[in-house]
This record gives structure tokens, sequence and C-alpha cells, in this order.
């Protein structure tokens, strides 16, 4: 089982210098990767509802400190050899599937191939607003962005034509170090798309398009529950639920082991842990001591 630490572009991680110095240790004691989330702004207010909070409200404010998720993956690369790079997840829908792509395979390509990009289609409306982006659409437009930023990946020449997306003419270059099966199971150069979302429309994206699947949920139980419909797709597309790689939150203080061992019987590969959310002391206290009591275990 991988593990690996999320998130790590807000709080106490952005002290000058402490980022680094953190994946780096991470790396050491054996955890497999870093997590960041992505919000651009949270507004002081909003009507908008968080779909993984029985309180509909999101955990931090605009007032809590949090940093662009590639530009904090990119620290953290430029720091490690080793460490696995995510984004938990990157809201695709508010930006232009021309630039991610670009950042991506940048990232991807100086990092020798660690970058994982989860990518979601978002929830919060207000937000969408500030940056003067449709609300509307939004999980066609994913559906369309995720297909063009494979095909810029390929780094032959592009042309598309789209509801949403007209490229043609050009390519782009470098492409990405990975080579990312996709749903048709052929390697081709791209990162490996990680869907995000729990609904029925996100698990039809995580089959149709995903190399993985983020999944958040409430507790083991839930987790069934969701799985039994991540199935019950694959068999309605034809795919074999065994080529998603399936990244779970671990909420190891009410779980424990067992937790750990019934998300690997359901065929999780990855589980995330808060650093915070452990209560083992400041983070870098806390992985090392969680590495030494529970990843010896796993």
């Amino acid at each position: 089982m991988k593990v690996g630490v999320v998130p790590v572009n807000t709080g106490g991680y952005l002290a000058p210098g402490f980022l680094g110095r953190f994946s780096r240790l991470l790396e050491e004691l054996g955890y497999e990767s870093v997590w960041t989330f992505e919000h651009v702004i949270i507004p002081d207010d909003y009507d908008s509802v968080y779909p993984y909070n029985p309180k509909g409200k999101l955990t931090v404010s605009g007032s809590d400190r949090f940093v662009d998720p590639l530009i904090a993956l990119s620290w953290a690369a430029a720091t490690t050899e080793r460490l696995r790079l995510g984004t938990g997840v990157n809201i695709l829908t508010q930006v232009n599937p021309l630039y991610l792509a670009k950042q991506a395979s940048s990232i991807d390509h100086l990092s020798g191939g660690r970058l994982m990009l989860g990518l979601g289609v978002g929830w919060l409306k207000e937000e969408f607003d500030a940056l003067g982006v449709p609300f509307e659409d939004r999980g066609a437009r994913a559906d369309e962005y995720i297909d063009a930023m494979r095909a810029a990946w390929t780094g032959e020449t592009v042309e598309l034509r789209g509801r949403f997306v007209d490229w043609h003419g050009w390519k782009m270059q470098p492409t990405p170090a990975q080579q990312a099966s996709g749903p048709d199971g052929g390697g081709r150069p791209g990162v490996p798309v990680v869907v995000g979302g729990t609904s029925a429309a996100a698990i039809r994206r995580v089959v149709a398009r995903g190399d993985g699947w983020y999944v958040i949920h409430r507790d083991l139980e839930h987790f069934a529950e969701l799985m039994g419909k991540l199935r019950a797709e694959c068999e309605r597309q034809g795919r074999d639920p065994a080529s998603l790689e399936l990244t779970a939150y671990w909420n190891h203080g009410r779980e424990g082991l067992d937790g750990a061992r019934a998300y690997e019987d359901a065929g999780v590969s990855r589980l995330l842990v808060n650093a915070h959310a452990l209560r083992m002391g400041d983070p870098e206290t806390a992985v090392r001591r969680f590495a030494d009591e529970v990843l010896s275990k796993l």
C-alpha cells in the first residue's frame, strides 16, 4: 500500500523553506507522494454547498493561507528525487486547458515523470464568478478539456475542433516524461489523470476518461457504497476496475490498520493522511511517528 500526505500547500507548510525540507523527509521515511488542494480564493460568504461536509462548508476560509498547487508541487519536486506529486484536485473547468496542459507537461518533464494530475469540475459558483468563468456546462467542458490535453501531450500536431476547444496546427513540446495508459489501455505520452468526485457524473467520467480515481468519502461504509457504484459503471462501460488506480483518504484515528486492510481488499492502492489530523504533534514529528508506528506495519 502506498501512502501519501495531503494537503501540503496551506498553513504551516508555507513557512519559508519548510515544504522543501518536509518533502525530503517524507521521501526519506518512505512516503510515496505529496498532494495539494485547490482554490484560487474562498469568498467571505457563499451560498454554494460543499458536497463533502454535512454542513455544506469548507473547513478552511478565505482568511487562511494557501498557495497555488502546481507551484507548491514544483517546489517539492525540486527538492526530491522519487516523491510523487499529486493535485487533489485541481479545478479543471476554471482554467484554460492549454495552459494547464503545458504546466502539467512541464512539471512532469522536469521531475522525471512524477506528476499525477487530479482534476475536478468544481462546486463553488462564487469562485467561478470571481474568475469570470461560466459555471454552467462545466461537466461537458471537463470532458472535452481532458481529451484535448491528452491530444496536446502526444507531441503530435493537434487538430481538434470541439464545442469548447478549437486547437489546430501546432505541437506541444516537451511532452510529459510518463506514459499514461488512459481508459483505452494504450500507452502514450501523458500525465496520469486522476478524476475526483463521487457524483454519478463524476464516476462516469472516472471510468470513461480517468487513469485513476480520487475518492473523498465519509467512512468505510460510504466508501463501500461508492465502490459498488464504480464497479457498476465499469461494467456498463466495459472497463476493468483494476485498470483504475484508486486513491482514498484514510482516517487512521478512526479506522486504524483494519481500515487500511479493508481499503486494500477493495482495490485501493494509495491512502492519504493529513499530518495535522494524525494528532501526533507538528507535521514533521507526526510523519516520523506515523512512519515508525504505522507504515512499518503495512
